[in-house]
């Protein structure tokens, strides 16, 4: 099964990269319409292309996922892109500089959309956001955008930035006032919490997972606030002009959502912890500098940077390919055969039968 998605991934990502070309100076690339495909695609599940749209972005898979409102009110999966070229390591952005591409929860609206990015077309995370900013932490334009270069931002290739900038604009017509985007450092699995369980940022990634859970068990998007310096979801007594950095009031929620958030909580510690006692030695996590989807990553390799750069964008080269191939394949695939996610289900993933060491 991983052969194969890795495969078609690769394919998808060939055939997504051909359509370059159609993409000159001739037409404002920012008001082209939505591709007959996607449209296809779209009627063919009873989504309509004015619909709210939600966008998760998962960085060590180096996959964004485009979600789209049906008509019971929940979101569906429409597609997933393999993001080209993002920077730093997993953990959040704390500083300006820190190549750090930003994890948490964030706000998109129409002012945030840029049609005319060096970066061929691009929205800007919002970076930080009121928590972010409350902590102290620093940085600007931190973007999803075009191309294959990353300094803090999400890049996933002019083809894919167009695709996500047209369905987000027919979202925005049709009367979305702002989408979310879940930016995870992982896919969180038990096989990633059994991964990652020594690394300092698992307390917030934790908090992360509360808001990640709440969506995957009822395909809603989950109300975000802050309190007490973290996250809170769903609450509905919470002020959102309040201190993110106040102590947390009582907070009324939702008993029953909390108790299936919880209770998937507790069903996945106790699988990390049964894949941690198989493995009970971490393998060595490294990054020389973000990472790369193995679709493109092997196409640097077959085809070098200057070809990888063609494909991927008008004008722009690939940022910094020798670290893009440098970096740990243990970094990204360990444990891909262990747990892999059941496509659009809300009761996670499956784990493998096998007892599978690191």
């Amino acid at each position: 099964m991983t052969r194969l998605r890795s495969a078609a991934f690769l394919l998808s990502a060939m055939v997504a990269l051909s359509g370059c070309a159609l993409f000159g100076d001739d037409l404002d690339r920012s008001e082209r319409p939505v591709p007959a495909k996607l449209l296809s695609d779209m009627n063919s599940r009873g989504l309509s292309v004015a619909s709210p749209i939600l966008v998760r972005v998962f960085k060590q898979e180096s996959e964004l996922e485009l979600w789209k409102m049906g008509r019971d009110g929940r979101y569906a999966l429409l597609k997933t892109y393999p993001i080209c070229r993002w920077s730093g390591k997993l953990g959040p952005k704390t500083m300006e500089g820190d190549r750090q591409t930003p994890e948490g929860f964030y706000s998109v609206a129409p002012a945030q959309m840029n049609p005319d990015s060096r970066y061929y077309l691009s929205f800007n995370l919002g970076f930080p956001n009121r928590l972010e900013a409350a902590l102290g932490y620093q940085g600007a334009a931190l973007m999803i955008h075009g191309a294959c270069s990353s300094s803090g931002c999400y890049a996933v290739t002019d083809t894919a930035a167009f695709e996500i900038y047209a369905v987000a604009r027919e979202a925005f017509r049709g009367g979305q006032g702002a989408f979310q985007v879940e930016a995870l450092p992982f896919r969180m699995t038990p096989a990633n919490l059994a991964l990652h369980r020594n690394d300092p940022n698992m307390p917030f990634w934790r908090t992360l997972k509360e808001g990640s859970d709440a969506f995957e068990l009822t395909r809603r998007e989950p109300r975000v606030g802050s309190c007490g310096g973290r996250y809170v979801f769903n609450a509905d007594t919470l002020d959102p002009a309040a201190d993110p950095l106040a102590p947390c009031p009582p907070l009324a929620v939702d008993a029953t959502l909390a108790a299936a958030v919880a209770a998937k909580a507790a069903r996945d510690d106790a699988a990390a912890m049964a894949i941690a006692t198989v493995n009970p030695v971490l393998p060595a996590m490294s990054y020389v500098d973000g990472g790369m989807h193995p679709a493109f990553r092997a196409i640097l390799q077959e085809k070098g940077a200057a070809k990888l750069s063609k494909m991927t964008s008008d004008k722009t080269k690939v940022s910094r390919p020798d670290a893009a191939l440098g970096r740990e394949k243990q970094a990204r695939s360990v444990l891909r055969d262990l747990y892999q996610p059941r496509a659009n289900s809300a009761r996670g993933p499956t784990p493998s039968r096998r007892k599978t060491r690191l």
